[in-house]
């Protein structure tokens, strides 16, 4: 009984790469391959670029982007977790404190080292 749970989760990841591969052979085989110097070239915008095309960004940047993924997938704990408050108990609330205290301490951290300024 068992054997057909991991059969179907089997068939279904192979489905799932399947589907994900499909687009990529089927683009290899039926793409136009037309290389031209045009195509080559360097891309902006409609407008062509003058000097250095590589420019180095501030780490701050992807630092605040990071911050904010974080806070976002915390959204996505927390939802659920609300919803289903009723059912859970005490422990679940016990764990979510934890969960954000972590977080908070995190923030914290990250506000008393500078990152969230942006300029």
């Amino acid at each position: 009984m068992i054997i057909y749970n991991y059969i179907f989760v089997g068939l279904l990841l192979f489905t799932a790469i399947g589907f994900a591969l499909a687009p990529l052979l089927l683009v290899a085989i039926v793409a136009p391959r037309k290389p031209s110097l045009a195509k080559d070239d360097i891309y902006e915008c409609g407008v062509r670029t003058h000097g250095e095309t590589w420019i180095r960004f501030r780490i701050q940047y992807y630092i605040y982007a990071i911050m904010f993924v974080v806070f976002d997938i915390e959204t996505v704990f927390l939802y659920p977790w609300a919803v289903s408050y009723s059912s859970l108990g005490l422990f679940a609330l016990v764990e979510m404190v934890i969960f954000l205290a972590i977080l908070f301490i995190g923030l914290a951290y990250a506000w008393a080292k500078g990152v969230l300024r942006w300029v």
